[in-house]
């Protein structure tokens, strides 16, 4: 079993969403989300520019969790989320 560790605050969690069945992606999301600790980053990538999820993401955290697109071509979104 291998636990999460934390072992280093500036960590990268990679997060690719196009192998997750869309109806179990947001809680998948949230749930990852949920599990970093302050300067940890999750890199999402998807195959679409996920607005409604980052508005949900935005109501839910707030400033606690920051948004930074790296890639925003079509058909290859690649955004880390810090925890703050």
């Amino acid at each position: 079993m291998n636990a999460h560790l934390h072992l280093r605050p500036d960590q990268v969690y990679p997060f690719d969403a196009r192998g997750i069945a869309k109806r179990f992606r947001h809680a998948a999301i949230f749930g990852a989300l949920d599990a970093l600790n302050a300067g940890e980053r999750m890199r999402f990538v998807n195959d679409h520019d996920p607005l409604p999820l980052l508005d949900q993401l935005r109501a839910r955290y707030g400033e606690a969790v920051a948004i930074q697109y790296l890639q925003r071509d079509p058909g290859q979104i690649v955004i880390d989320f810090v925890r703050n």
